[in-house]
């Protein structure tokens, strides 16, 4: 199936759909995100919207400016541009957008198999050169409240070297990309990393470092 096209809202609805179908999200358990390269706003998913029922009416537009740089008081919800009232983790959203001039993208998500290993402080092997190519690594932050500005700082500082999958502990992750496209794709992978890390685990199997000769074969290698 190809990706959808056209309008960011429909970009961003089709990986909603997708992502509850694979089993990654229950109930409203997660939150999407996109811009057009350089924007000031972004389109992000109402609060408590479905993820596999989105339609163009259920995105917010938000401003990324606004009153404060990195590091300074973020906008209010209410200060929205347009649409309904935009997801309660928007200020994760703009905190990473802010941080990463090269994100067009975040897929903010709850994914079962990931959380469970967090829980249980068990880190995500990258197992395939799938997950290498697509994750390059991935980034555990300390467990902060839903909605906060800590979890949306701790999430911008991790994310603010490059890296594109961060864990929030006993939340989620949150997974960023120049396109809808590709962060679709990574949010796919990490958690099939997970679930192949348990996997692993509950066969009782030590799960072995990534090989050296992976990191080096992807090391000079673009993710599409």
């Amino acid at each position: 199936m190809h990706h959808a096209g056209g309008d960011l809202r429909d970009q961003l609805a089709h990986v909603g759909c997708s992502v509850v179908t694979a089993g990654l999200v229950v109930g409203s358990g997660g939150n999407l995100s996109a811009r057009t390269p350089g924007g000031d706003t972004c389109w992000i998913t109402a609060s408590g919207t479905w993820l596999d029922r989105l339609t163009p009416d259920s995105f917010a537009e938000i401003r990324l400016d606004g009153e404060g740089a990195a590091g300074h008081r973020p906008p209010s919800p209410r200060a929205a541009v347009s649409g309904p009232s935009p997801s309660s983790e928007y200020l994760l959203h703009v905190a990473t957008y802010r941080v990463r001039p090269d994100v067009n993208a975040i897929v903010h998500l709850h994914p079962q198999t990931l959380l469970l290993l967090d829980a249980l402080a068990e880190q995500i092997r990258l197992l395939t050169t799938d997950h290498v190519f697509y994750l390059r690594r991935v980034v555990s932050t300390p467990f902060a409240p839903p909605g906060s500005a800590t979890v949306a700082e701790r999430a911008a500082e991790a994310a603010a070297d490059g890296t594109n999958c961060v864990i929030l502990g006993r939340h989620g992750c949150s997974v960023l990309a120049p396109t809808v496209e590709l962060a679709h794709k990574r949010a796919l992978y990490l958690e099939e990393a997970a679930r192949l890390t348990y996997r692993a685990l509950a066969l009782g199997r030590g799960v072995p470092e990534t090989p050296s000769e992976l990191l080096d074969w992807v090391g000079g290698a673009t993710s599409t």
